[in-house]
């Protein structure tokens, strides 16, 4: 069985090679940034920030305003995206770290390689893959490279692949420059791999911390810093990170437009969750990112920690210059909608918690059939109105948010509500209950780990006499 279905994938492999561009399936590049709040890009409605390459994107594509990431840190919603599936059932609930961090956790030390991810299901169709930047399903002992996952290609940080020492992350100003490392990889590989179908992570570093803007990169916003003092601002220093990334990200556009690929090319852009919060110590310089009108940041459950950018471009087949306000779109849609575009059976290995959203993506809005679930076991940073109970759900135009004691539920009416404030679970106690039963019954068939004793907490420490 295994070598008929390896021979068969062979024959469709050289069969797609040979095909000429028009009727060849498209290719997909994935461009992830990490930590870029819903409200960082112009398009999105940040009147400060600089993003072209973003906005232009938006103008040929589609820009989603209800799409959300799986997790509010890296590591699950990372893991999300490549597998289709809550990563709460894949043992991933944080940050992935090294040895005994994962095991205070409770969590796995890696993305088990078993699992059916999207390289690997485009790999076994014919597609030829690769992963460049930041990877973050598991670099500490033991974890497999990229390449177990179905990745032909890579040079990854936060990795054990082969290729994972070839930039000097000493230097102090590789973050800075990192998008432009990933960028100038991604396109050697287009370039290599032009005449057949690919498949590209971009995945940039930025704009997470620790943050180190060249002077260069800072002078557009030279504006915005304090006068008479020897210090950058925050919103200088965030500000040209974002910029720099997306410099980069139209470098790439371009060199697809150059190479006549960009009309069977579809570019996904999107981030893994919210930005960061100044109170962290690695961003106490630069955490300024915004969430637009929403509550929450990294590491919160509300919609500032895990709704996301958005945006998809297909040239000819994703309509352009559309904002789908409607359609809630979800990081673990992410697999069999790939599938979908790519005319790509879903394997059956495959176990996704998403759907295929490609009706969405090729016709217009359409409501979701199944709910989307989060669980955050650690503590929430920041200011007291950004720490969410431990739970989250979403259904229809409700989401529901509580702790499993019930010793806290909130529910609100996103479309009406969408910055969260206005709780309606004891005017629609019916609701509660309808998004609270399948809630609490995903929660208990996750795997069982240790909780942390403030997650899901918002006491503040009230003046006494």
């Amino acid at each position: 069985m295994r070598r008929r279905q390896f021979l068969q994938a062979l024959a469709l492999g050289a069969a797609r090679a040979a095909f000429p561009q028009s009727t060849r399936p498209p290719n997909i590049v994935f461009f992830l940034a990490d930590d870029l709040g819903w409200g960082d890009p112009g398009c999105y409605g940040n009147p400060q920030i600089m993003t072209p390459a973003i906005n232009t994107l938006a103008k040929q594509g589609t820009l989603f305003t209800q799409f959300y990431a799986n997790a509010p840190v890296c590591s699950p919603s990372r893991a999300a995206f490549m597998t289709g599936q809550f990563p709460g059932r894949l043992g991933i609930h944080s940050a992935l770290g090294e040895g005994e961090l994962n095991e205070e956790r409770g969590q796995a030390g890696f993305l088990n390689p078993n699992e059916m991810t999207v390289p690997r299901m485009l790999k076994n169709a014919g597609y030829t893959t690769a992963h460049f930047g930041k990877w973050h399903l598991g670099s500490g002992p033991g974890a497999p490279p990229p390449s177990a996952y179905g990745i032909d290609e890579e040079v990854a940080v936060n990795s054990n692949g082969p290729n994972d020492k070839k930039w000097d992350v000493r230097d102090p100003y590789f973050r800075a420059n990192s998008t432009s490392l990933i960028v100038d990889e991604s396109i050697k590989f287009i370039e290599k791999n032009k005449n057949r179908p690919f498949y590209v992570n971009a995945w940039s570093l930025l704009p997470h911390a620790t943050l180190n803007p060249t002077e260069e990169q800072m002078k557009p916003y030279a504006r915005l810093g304090p006068k008479g003092v020897p210090f950058k601002s925050a919103m200088q220093i965030y500000y040209a990170s974002v910029t720099e990334m997306d410099k980069q990200l139209g470098r790439l556009l371009a060199r697809l437009d150059a190479l006549g690929l960009a009309d069977n090319t579809v570019v996904f852009l999107s981030s893994d969750n919210g930005p960061e919060d100044i109170h962290i110590l690695n961003a106490s310089h630069s955490g300024v990112g915004s969430t637009g009108p929403f509550r929450g940041r990294k590491r919160s459950l509300y919609e500032g920690g895990v709704r996301m950018p958005f945006i998809v471009r297909w040239p000819k087949h994703i309509r352009a210059g559309h904002v789908d306000s409607a359609s809630v779109v979800s990081g673990v849609d992410f697999l069999p909608t790939v599938a979908a575009l790519t005319n790509t059976p879903v394997p059956a290995s495959a176990k996704p918690d998403g759907e295929d959203r490609s009706p969405v993506l090729l016709n217009g809005p359409r409501p979701r059939t199944k709910p989307l679930f989060w669980e955050w076991r650690l503590a929430v940073t920041g200011d007291i109105i950004h720490h969410s109970p431990r739970l989250a759900t979403r259904s229809g135009d409700w989401k529901l948010l509580m702790n499993p004691d019930r010793s806290r539920v909130e529910l609100y009416d996103i479309p009406h509500d969408p910055t969260e404030l206005d709780n309606q679970a004891k005017t629609h106690p019916d609701v509660v209950e309808r998004l609270a039963t399948p809630l609490l019954a995903w929660q208990k068939s996750l795997p069982q780990g240790p909780i942390d004793p403030r997650s899901g907490k918002n006491n503040y420490p009230w003046p006494k006499e």
